[in-house]
């Protein structure tokens, strides 16, 4: 097997594609050939050593992957040789087989392509654990998605659809507004065109008729968040879900008083972990959804598995829409 390995964390040109043994999966493991690995911002923080998870070195990254099981060890029931699955484990991906977790595999139903597959669970299942249980979104609530054209902002758009509700893409080209209109979006706001606070905010207080939004999912953090707490409707539910601007805001909470609003933190994968039973549950609906094409991954594009070092500069660049996938 060959795999992208990571001796330090000092950031991409750390990384190197390297021949490896191919493992054998211990007590609760699967030996997976990877067929598509998506790339994720989390990947691009962990190889800098900026991520929250700091694995054991060396490690290979690649936080989501789908492929097909090639081997099961003791204790793997539910999985068969031959199978096709997903799986987000944190690191592993980016290579040509990987050892699993067989409790963190998802079993892909006939039909369900490897590419969508290595781009569904981390977007899908964070953006619904916001909406729907963190927010508690209803039919016809307005929600306001920062970063809408990444990998999250695309599925949260399209989950929001579901729940019934108006959304509001802001994003930072014509084109990628164009892509959010195209996946359901009802308005869109263009950074670009309203990059000083006041005018930010004066945009989404004529797309939202004064009101405000409801909900407002924020996977970007950064300059963008003050003037859009500022902006949410009474009873608003502001969604803490990343930082992919890099800073972290601080937003004051006189705000939150005035507002009757609610900052709301996202973590899908600690609610993973810690209540397995719903997160199975939600994992259920999200694969029902896509079986009835009410949502479906945006693929920025794919690249070959050995050109990572191009597509970690492509995600670098902020120029992806929805999800980059590397493939084997």
């Amino acid at each position: 097997m060959h795999a992208w390995l990571c001796e330090n964390p000092t950031g991409i040109d750390a990384l190197h594609w390297k021949e490896m043994p191919t493992p054998q999966p211990g007590k609760g493991e699967v030996l997976i050939e990877i067929k598509a690995a998506s790339l994720n911002f989390p990947d691009l923080l962990i190889v800098q050593n900026k991520y929250q998870m700091k694995p054991a070195l060396p490690f290979v990254p690649g936080s989501e992957y789908a492929g097909v099981v090639q081997a099961v060890g003791d204790g793997v029931t539910h999985l068969k040789v031959g199978q096709s699955v997903a799986c987000l484990s944190g690191t592993g991906g980016f290579a040509t087989h990987t050892l699993a977790p067989a409790a963190l595999c998802m079993p892909l139903p006939a039909g369900f392509p490897h590419v969508d597959a290595a781009a569904f669970i981390m977007i899908y299942a964070t953006s619904h654990h916001a909406l729907v249980d963190r927010a508690q979104l209803k039919a016809q609530e307005t929600v306001l998605v920062l970063g809408a054209a990444g990998g999250v902002g695309t599925a949260a758009i399209q989950i929001a659809k579901i729940m019934g509700a108006t959304v509001i893409a802001a994003a930072s080209t014509d084109e990628k507004c164009e892509l959010c209109k195209s996946i359901g979006a009802d308005l869109t706001i263009n950074y670009s065109e309203h990059a000083l606070p006041n005018a930010f905010r004066d945009a989404i207080k004529a797309a939202t008729g004064g009101k405000g939004p409801d909900v407002i999912y924020d996977p970007v953090g950064g300059d963008f968040a003050e003037p859009a707490f500022r902006s949410i409707a009474w009873r608003g539910r502001y969604l803490v879900v990343g930082f992919a601007s890099g800073p972290i805001p601080s937003l004051p909470l006189n705000l939150a008083l005035l507002k009757g609003a609610s900052i709301v933190g996202v973590f899908w994968g600690d609610f993973a972990r810690r209540e397995p039973q719903a997160n199975a549950a939600m994992m259920s609906q999200l694969a029902q959804w896509y079986a009835q094409a009410k949502v479906k991954p945006v693929i920025d594009c794919t690249m070959p598995m050995a050109e990572l070092k191009a597509a970690y500069a492509r995600m670098g660049s902020r120029g992806v829409k929805g999800k980059l996938v590397m493939v084997n």
